[in-house]
């Protein structure tokens, strides 16, 4: 595999993470009052982050990407993420 073929092995995997990051983010801004605590592309990154280590653990654990598992892993990962730099917890 070379570099090139090897970067968009990359991004596609992140790309989930990226998109569901940005995503809840963006939909906080509208359902969470309290989301206003930090500028939206902090929580992008932030959920993008929690995603992206939530699907380095499922394919560590599992040996292949693109598990359903690992998938409703990421999404409780972004929520939870979402919810904890939010501060939903306060209101």
């Amino acid at each position: 595999m070379g570099p090139v073929e090897f970067l968009l092995h990359l991004t596609a995997f992140a790309a989930p993470a990226a998109v569901v990051g940005l995503m809840v983010a963006l939909a906080a801004r509208i359902a969470l009052p309290a989301a206003a605590s930090l500028v939206w592309w902090r929580h992008a990154a932030i959920n993008t982050a929690a995603g992206l280590l939530a699907l380095v653990v499922g394919l560590a654990y599992f040996g292949v990407d693109g598990k359903m598992v690992t998938y409703a892993a990421l999404v409780f990962a972004v929520a939870s993420a979402q919810w904890l730099a939010g501060r939903a917890w306060k209101g």
